[in-house]
């Protein structure tokens, strides 16, 4: 700590250490930004002089050494996330990384591992968790107020949403398309409302007739050559208590609305819609549905950062920590080996 406050450093200078992670930082009286870095020097330079971050590198090494960060946010393509994570982790600093986790379940566990080892707090970018309706949900779903929760509906479908830059359409770098991008997202909100059950086995079907005939869609224009990701991939997960969750995703697909973010739930007492949150419930002949006041404008991110500094400093319990990061990879890992082989994959 400096001056009564922690200290945080940043690995990667890109768009979301940029839009949300420095500036929401910069608002807690609680941190200092007191370093970034990003192997293309003038890109930590100019985000340090941007936000008067006293220090920039190319070098993560170097920045832990010198800076001495209590908390790093790693905010760099998902291949290198479990590197860099881990290193923050051996340096003595809490880690919140972008998600998803990893490519794999055994990164994934990798960086767990080390948090725990290192008694260091780490945690993921999954900001939808956040909300005001999804923890009113997993509030009710707790109290037993749905019953049985036996069918979850997960969506994060984009028209013609292919990202035109960055690395996202490159299976190398990013692990994925839209499953391990906006997908795990949604993913991750259900396996939560869900209380992580065991899995029965997995089954999903992925393509990628859009990516690969090219064009300019709503994010810009993307090269269908180098177009290596599923546009989209359709999911179906059965657990061993009986549930099921079936998950839906894409980049690119033929509907009617540009943008869709939908999770269902379905119980023997009540069923619920998120976003904005509405419960479902019928008895004896009537049916009744409920709405919430929801704060469309929610900051989710600011939110994401504020409960994992508070976690750091020992306010409250970490919301998304490591152990749930390799639940939500598994599943990851499990549907793309359907989808590749054509055959369900059995749980463990």
């Amino acid at each position: 700590m400096e001056n009564g406050k922690l200290k945080v450093a940043l690995i990667g200078a890109g768009q979301i250490a940029r839009v949300s992670h420095i500036p929401n930082y910069k608002e807690m009286e609680e941190v200092t930004v007191a370093g970034i870095c990003d192997t293309r020097l003038e890109s930590a330079k100019a985000l340090a002089e941007q936000f008067g971050i006293p220090s920039y590198y190319n070098n993560h090494e170097q920045m832990l050494q010198e800076v001495k960060p209590d908390i790093v946010s790693v905010c760099v393509p998902n291949k290198f996330h479990c590197a860099l994570t881990v290193d923050a982790l051996r340096a003595g600093c809490h880690v919140l990384c972008e998600k998803p986790p990893a490519l794999s379940v055994s990164e994934a566990e990798t960086m767990n591992r080390t948090a725990q080892e290192q008694g260091k707090l780490l945690s993921y970018g999954f900001h939808l968790r956040h909300g005001w309706g999804v923890r009113c949900l997993k509030e009710k779903i707790r109290q037993g107020e749905f019953g049985r929760i036996y069918g979850v509906n997960a969506a994060w479908l984009r028209r013609r949403g292919i990202p035109g830059w960055g690395c996202f359409t490159n299976k190398e770098i990013q692990g994925g398309g839209p499953l391990i991008d906006i997908g795990a997202h949604v993913l991750d909100l259900a396996l939560y409302l869900l209380d992580y059950p065991e899995i029965d086995y997995v089954c999903a079907d992925m393509f990628d007739f859009i990516g690969k005939q090219g064009g300019t869609g709503l994010m810009g224009k993307w090269n269908p050559d180098t177009f290596s990701v599923e546009d989209v991939l359709f999911g179906y997960v059965r657990f061993k208590n009986g549930a099921v969750l079936r998950l839906d995703t894409s980049f690119a697909l033929n509907m009617r609305e540009r943008d869709v973010r939908k999770l269902s739930i379905f119980g023997d007492k009540k069923g619920a819609d998120l976003f904005p949150l509405e419960i479902y419930s019928g008895e004896d002949g009537e049916i009744w549905n409920q709405q919430f006041p929801f704060e469309e404008n929610e900051d989710l991110h600011k939110k994401e950062l504020v409960q994992f500094v508070n976690a750091c400093l020992g306010k409250e319990e970490l919301l998304v920590t490591g152990r749930q990061g390799v639940y939500v990879q598994n599943v990851i890992e499990k549907l793309y080996q359907s989808a590749q082989t054509g055959r369900p994959v059995i749980g463990e």
